[in-house]
């Protein structure tokens, strides 16, 4: 019997030829560069909560106060990631990340003035310039990776955040513990610093983003087949006219993304600002061992994207895209978040309890990169930065209120434990609502078609 060769396999959506002057080498830099801007991106949010005992302490300011001080870094964070995402398709992705590093630098020092005044005007400060972080860097590396291979970028970019919690851990609690909390600070506005002046060197916008394509469309003759050009035996497509942006933002996939990410950053702001005041005060643990635990929280965390998101770009190049590979995934994380979160209050051994903190606050971080993959799928290109900054925004929400609120719920209620457990409880509600809502709305391959997204 004659044995015939397979038929090359397929995506569901074909992938585009690198342009001429793809550089591929240049691309991992970009991605190595961008892993980095996120690693300080999580370090300076995870640096408050590992000094919050000290904090308190030497300030003598209760937990809704730190609460407080913890939530101001999210009430520009929203509104900056929206501004700058509406305003990205007009300024180059690489100024954007070098002045968002160099304002991370400089909101870091009002933390030696060590006043709550001062703490809220920096973490002010710090929210708007990392508000819009997340989507541009992302928005960066989407011009450098086609589709189809976007799936691992994106999770080393959100794995980044996960690397830097784990790094910054225990490096952080070592300047506290030994040198005071305040020089923890100092040492991050240094790395940012250094940060920037690697970037200004290597930084570089992608042969794939908005302005390349637009260039390339520009340069196409007028000539040939309609829709696309030609330009040194390279052809060139001319986008058409995208739909508006609020029939993008109430796309199913979109809204179903926004929820997953709404979700996630629930989980997120709790772990940012209490998980090591939890972990010493409830789980009596020293502020060098709950280091740890955090460190080991971003280590399972960093695991995790580095395999599903992997999972699911595989799945798509064997053909097998849109819902279960993207809707489910992410629904799904967000679901076992916070069913760990739902049960942990009511676990009594030490070892069940750590375990059940290392599912809540791990596993729901898988849905943050594949909820900007699915957002992209249906995006026209040159739509792309401002619907991100949108989803950003919406998506990050919860940081503005939850640290406070847990704040408050634990301050009023009979016990410290009986104010942990109702905020767990409610978190995990409201994880259990967003989590199913996207399994149920996010359909890549559906919206793509309507929406003219690259697919």
């Amino acid at each position: 019997m004659a044995v015939h060769p397979l038929p090359p396999r397929r995506t569901s959506a074909p992938e585009t030829p690198d342009p001429p002057a793809y550089d591929r080498r240049r691309a991992w830099l970009i991605l190595a560069m961008v892993v980095a801007f996120m690693m300080i991106n999580y370090a300076d949010k995870s640096v408050l909560g590992l000094a919050a005992v000290p904090l308190m302490d030497e300030l003598a300011i209760g937990k809704s106060t730190y609460g407080l001080i913890s939530s101001s870094f999210y009430v520009l964070f929203s509104v900056s990631g929206l501004v700058v995402g509406l305003l990205s398709a007009r300024w180059s992705t690489r100024t954007m990340l070098l002045v968002m590093a160099a304002l991370w630098a400089v909101a870091q020092l009002p933390a030696l003035v060590a006043t709550v005044p001062a703490l809220v005007a920096g973490r002010l400060l710090l929210g708007a310039a990392e508000g819009p972080a997340a989507s541009m860097s992302m928005h960066t590396l989407y011009g450098w990776f086609p589709p189809g291979r976007r799936g691992m970028p994106s999770a080393l970019q959100i794995g980044g955040a996960a690397l830097g919690t784990a790094v910054a851990a225990p490096v952080l609690t070592w300047f506290i513990v030994n040198l005071g909390w305040r020089s923890a600070f100092v040492a991050l506005a240094i790395t940012s610093a250094a940060w920037c002046l690697v970037w200004y060197a290597v930084g570089k916008d992608g042969p794939y983003s908005a302005a390349a394509q637009r260039a390339a469309a520009g340069a196409a003759p007028a000539s040939g087949t309609p829709g696309t050009g030609e330009r040194n035996g390279t052809r060139a497509t001319v986008e058409a006219p995208s739909p508006p942006l609020s029939r993008l933002l109430l796309s199913g996939t979109v809204v179903g993304s926004v929820l997953s990410a709404f979700g996630s950053h629930w989980a997120l702001a709790v772990s940012s600002a209490w998980l090591p005041v939890y972990l010493q005060t409830q789980l009596d643990l020293t502020a060098s061992t709950a280091s740890v635990a955090v460190s080991a929280v971003s280590v399972l965390s960093l695991l995790l994207l580095l395999s599903v998101p992997a999972l699911v770009d595989r799945r798509k190049r064997h053909g097998r895209a849109g819902r279960a590979a993207d809707g489910i995934a992410q629904g799904a994380a967000v679901l076992v978040s916070g069913a760990a979160l739902a049960l942990l209050p009511f676990a009594e051994q030490r070892a069940a309890q750590l375990a059940l903190v290392a599912v809540a606050f791990a596993a729901h971080a898988v849905a943050i990169p594949l909820h900007y993959v699915t957002t992209a799928a249906v995006v026209p290109a040159a739509r792309r930065g401002p619907v991100f900054g949108v989803v950003a925004a919406t998506g990050t929400l919860p940081g503005m209120f939850v640290p406070y609120l847990t704040g408050h719920l634990v301050d009023g209620a009979a016990s410290e434990a009986t104010g942990y457990a109702i905020a767990f409880l409610l978190s995990a509600a409201v994880m259990a609502v967003c989590g199913a809502v996207a399994m149920l709305a996010i359909r890549p391959d559906r919206d793509a078609r309507a929406l003219g997204g690259e697919g």
